[in-house]
């Protein structure tokens, strides 16, 4: 592979994990975030009725 590869190869690969990062930050370090998650056991159909 020639070095442009490596280099696309790499920005690619960082930016991902990057962008994972930053959305399990933003998920975890939210203040009240825990009020706001739910699972689905606690989701009720009827809510928009």
């Amino acid at each position: 592979m020639t070095n442009a590869g490596w280099i696309i190869m790499l920005l690619a690969c960082g930016g991902y994990t990057g962008l994972l990062l930053w959305c399990i930050h933003k998920v975890v370090a939210t203040p009240g975030a825990e009020t706001r998650i739910h699972a689905q056991t606690d989701i009720d159909p009827r809510d928009g009725e």
